[in-house]
Parts: C-alpha cells; structure tokens; sequence
C-alpha cells in the first residue's frame, strides 16, 4: 500500500562489493531514485569501506560503517540502536544469515515493523563459514532463534535455498518465508554484441576468429577441480578451456574475480603449459555486460550457488551459459540459451559442451530482451517484489 512518503529502508550488508547480491542493491537503488518509492541506507556491518560506497550517496543514501564482531558487540548494539533510533524506518533488511537474528536482538523496542532476514548462500557455505567451532555453531543456532521470533520475513534467493535451511513456502505463520531474486538492469546488459566483442578482442590481442570463453566469479582457494571449499570453481573453468584448446586452437577464456594469492598461484601453472596468452585470469572488472555481450559462452560449473546470477546476467545478455546441475533450475530463464551438466562429468564432456554450444547461432537482441523484462530478474519486476515486503507493515 502506498502512501506520499517514501518507505525507508536500512540495508544490513557486509560491505558493498561487486557480488550478486550487492550489484542488485544498487540497481535497485538506482530505480526508485527515478520513482521515490524507497529510499535506502546501508550499515556495513565489516565496518570498512566498499567499492560501491560513493555511488549510494551520489543516490541521496547514507553509508553508516559499525564493526560487528564478538569483541565489538557492545559498541555495535549501542550505535545500531542509535541508527534505528534515528532512522525512522519502515524496514529493516539484513544480508547477513542467521547473524541477522543478533542484529533484530540488540534493536528490540527500536525495529521497524518489516524486518527482513535474506538468505543468500547456499547451507553448505554457511557451514564451512560459520559452523567450524562449537562456539560458532551456538551463534548460529542462537541467531536462528532470534531471527525466528523477531523477523517479520525470510527471503532467500531460490527456493532452493530457503529448503536449505529448513523454510517451507507452504507453512504460513510468522516469518513469512518467499523467493526474492535479485534483479539485473535488462538495459544495461542487453544488447548489440558486434562492437563490445570488437573492443574486447583488440583489448586482449586476439584474433577475430577467435571462439571466446567467459568465467567471473571469486577465483578457488584450492587449485583442484569441484573442491568442496571451491564455491566457484574457477579450476575446473581452466581445464575445461584447456581441454577445448586441444581441439580448436581458437579457444581463450577471461576469467574476471578477485582473489590476488590464487591468482598469482594459477598464473604460475598457466605460464608453465604455455598457455599465459590464451587463458587470462582479468581481475576485478567493472564491465561485465560488455564482457558477457563479447564472449561465445559463459561457463558457470559451481560447486553450489544460493542462485547464480552470472548465468541469469549471461541470459540476459544474449549469451548461452553452461552450469553444473549444483546451480538452481530457477536461474534458467532462456531454455534456448541455458545448458546445464553434472559435476561428475569429465573435463572431456565439459569441453565438447562447450565447442558445441558456442557454435551454435545466438539468439536475437530483441527476443532475449523481451525474455528477460517478463522474467522475475529485471529490476523493475524485482522492485515491485521488494516494495511489496517493504511495504507490508502499512497495508
């Protein structure tokens, strides 16, 4: 239910990378600073700056940075109930897991009426992270909780993931548990390919006739194929190209994410096979709707995802994506464009996929655009979900 007022919303985050679920936050922002809809600040709750930080406020949002660790937490509760205080909020949505619960515990008598607590990893992830000590497991189980008494709302990216964590879409009752995608700017990642696949070609000296490959994600701490800490599994991306290399000596791969320790360490191998100007690990980028409109086929063989919004953006873009059977079905939007395999396929398998599917004709600009404005993902459509939670403690 609307009213003149613009809803206010305090986002609890981490820090503002360049993650999914940080990309669609300020895409969000970005589309109700036309509308006035929601107006939106942000706690990083890393208490450092983000790359993202300068665009919130160049929006009208307010960055607030508070440490949130065990040696902190009464400072934080202190100056957290100080920012409700002072807010005036109509929702308050935390990124943050269970830890979220702990949050919505040092804000009694100050939350707003919608507290969110948004799911974005998958079980296991938060597993590996959170539940490697007795200690952490307690905070988890204690987290969980509070969030259960004290959060109007649990949304996680799939449906997939709530089921993780043991959310039945089913069961009414207080949290209320729904999807909520994050959405992509359809504009920015949707069309002509001819000039961006140009441009990154002569960036990187490759020939035209070459059939380029794409991977982003944050690169393995492990260099080992479908390692269970390789979340990404940027390694198997690598020997998929190298296997495709064996067969057409066209093939190169970009590999865009952070992690400089792994980086220099698969450089290293790279350099070793004789392979440093066809496999080319690119970085942090700023650009990847350019990227992904350049390249052939994106590949996306994760050991898990919450969602996985690369192969939705590589849709979007017109770009066919090939992922593990480990990714969501709910990330195909383009059946046309989507091609999944197990993780217990050999690097063979992979490889053939992939020489087949990025022969294959791409679709028009114009039927993935229309395909991707119609879908859950576009930011409009994504929006209009997140104003209704929002929106739920004034109807």
């Amino acid at each position: 239910m609307r009213t003149s007022r613009p809803l206010r919303v305090l986002q609890v985050i981490g820090t503002l990378s360049v993650g999914g679920a940080e990309s669609w936050l300020i895409e969000v922002l970005r589309y109700w600073s036309k509308s006035g809809a929601v107006k939106m600040d942000f706690l990083l709750t890393s208490g450092k700056p983000g790359v993202l930080d300068d665009e919130i406020i160049a929006q009208g949002g307010r960055v607030r940075y508070l440490q949130y660790c065990r040696r902190n937490l009464g400072t934080f509760a202190r100056q957290f109930r100080r920012i409700l205080r002072e807010g005036g909020y109509d929702a308050i949505h935390d990124h943050s897991d269970y830890a979220s619960g702990w949050h919505f515990l040092f804000g009694i008598g100050l939350l707003p009426p919608v507290r969110v607590m948004h799911i974005h990893n998958t079980r296991n992830q938060f597993r590996i992270n959170y539940e490697r000590t007795a200690a952490r497991r307690l905070s988890g189980w204690m987290g969980r909780a509070f969030a259960a008494h004290l959060a109007t709302h649990v949304c996680g990216t799939s449906e997939n993931v709530l089921r993780e964590y043991g959310y039945d879409l089913e069961t009414p009752g207080r949290p209320h548990a729904s999807v909520l995608h994050c959405g992509v700017d359809v504009a920015a990642f949707n069309g002509p390919r001819a000039e961006d696949r140009a441009s990154v070609l002569r960036e990187f000296s490759l020939g035209e006739a070459t059939t380029l490959l794409f991977h982003a994600g944050r690169l393995d701490y492990q260099l080992e194929a479908n390692h269970p800490h390789n979340h990404k599994n940027t390694w198997l991306v690598i020997e998929i190209a190298r296997e495709a290399l064996r067969h057409s000596p066209h093939i190169a791969l970009l590999v865009a994410g952070a992690g400089d320790r792994q980086r220099a360490q698969m450089e290293e191998l790279i350099a070793a096979w004789g392979l440093s100007n066809k496999l080319r690990l690119i970085g942090v980028r700023r650009d990847m709707a350019r990227l992904m409109r350049a390249a052939d086929i994106v590949l996306f063989p994760s050991t898990e995802e919450g969602l996985g919004m690369v192969a939705v953006e590589a849709q979007v873009a017109g770009t066919p994506v090939l992922t593990s059977t480990t990714v969501p079905r709910e990330a195909c939007i383009n059946p046309k464009l989507y091609h999944a395999l197990p993780l217990s396929e050999p690097v063979e398998a992979w490889a053939k996929a992939t020489l087949g599917i990025s022969a294959a004709s791409k679709l028009c600009v114009e039927e993935c655009r229309a395909i991707a404005e119609a879908s859950p993902f576009s930011i409009a459509n994504s929006a209009r979900a997140l104003e209704s939670v929002y929106g739920a403690g004034r109807a």
